[in-house]
């Protein structure tokens, strides 16, 4: 069995993992496929009921990143924050990974090496703590640290649709959990992420396919619309990165949100509006918000360790 919610997060004691070689070629398909349909799934279990609001637009639809498009920084590193502050994990186990995020978010470019990796120790975390306590805590920790970090132009944009009696769901890498926390906390439709496995309300520290990351994210953008009816002609994506293209290519309306230097100049190549909410070309150009948000982390895991040496 499964659960329809979950992620990955660094949760609870580290659990030894068997080791894995990256997986390459077709298998990455079927893993993203299966991470896809996942979280489609759990987005429609999530989603809120239709209401009294404006008359919906059945086939339009509109499809947001979360970091650095729709959060200022890494929802990831504001999430670890909270979990660092509560105990849940030492400074010293969530260094490691921090730092890993951070090279890649300051490098730009990341391998399924990486990837696989990262995913093996956040899900060793996770392994034997229950949904509903990481529920909890991701509320608890949106309020604390998330809230104030949205961007209102890329809120702005997500109420346009709204508006226009659209429906609107985050697509991220970041645990469905919080993710679904999100978009209800913004009023939007619902969020896919990426979902762990759980049995009875437990998870097993294993993921229903991959992370919802590159093709993953088309895969879900593409079940959700079968799923619901859309046309994917008529729906708008946003995002920050040139990871996402795939998902950007996959809808009639592709917009560039704070993008990378990559994403930048593919935008501009294809003729992409560009959104870009960030002050001073500078921040522009290096992704500071990124930058900012991991080191918010790498602060607080350092500040772990020196009162733990004390």
């Amino acid at each position: 069995m499964r659960g329809t919610a979950g992620y990955p997060g660094a949760l609870g004691k580290a659990v030894r993992m068997p080791a894995r070689k990256p997986a390459s070629g077709p298998e990455l398909e079927r893993l993203a496929a299966m991470a896809g349909a996942a979280s489609a799934e759990a987005a429609v279990v999530s989603g809120p009921e239709d209401g009294d609001g404006p008359a919906r637009d059945l086939t339009a639809g509109a499809f947001f990143d979360v970091d650095n498009t729709m959060m200022m920084g890494a929802s990831i590193f504001h999430f670890a924050r909270g979990l660092v502050a509560r105990k849940f994990v030492s400074a010293s186990q969530l260094a490691g990974f921090a730092w890993k995020q951070l090279k890649f978010r300051v490098g730009g470019r990341e391998d399924q090496g990486s990837i696989d990796s990262s995913r093996d120790q956040l899900l060793a975390f996770v392994a034997g703590r229950t949904v509903r306590e990481l529920s909890e805590v991701s509320e608890e920790i949106y309020d604390e640290l998330m809230a104030d970090k949205i961007w209102p132009g890329t809120r702005a944009l997500a109420q346009k649709h709204l508006d226009a009696g659209q429906r609107v769901w985050l697509v991220t890498a970041t645990p469905v959990e919080l993710a679904s926390i999100i978009a209800r906390r913004l009023g939007l439709t619902g969020a896919l992420g990426t979902v762990a496995e759980s049995v009875d309300g437990v998870y097993t520290g294993r993921l229903v396919g991959g992370l919802m990351h590159g093709p993953a994210k088309v895969h879900a953008v593409r079940a959700l619309a079968a799923r619901e009816g859309l046309d994917l002609r008529r729906c708008t994506a946003y995002s920050d990165s040139q990871n996402d293209v795939p998902m950007l290519t996959a809808v009639g309306t592709p917009v560039a949100v704070n993008p990378d230097s990559g994403l930048r100049r593919i935008a501009r190549a294809k003729g992409w509006e560009v959104e870009d909410f960030r002050t001073g070309r500078k921040l522009a150009r290096v992704g500071v918000p990124s930058v900012l948000g991991a080191g918010a982390v790498i602060s607080a895991v350092a500040a772990g360790l020196a009162r733990s040496r004390k």
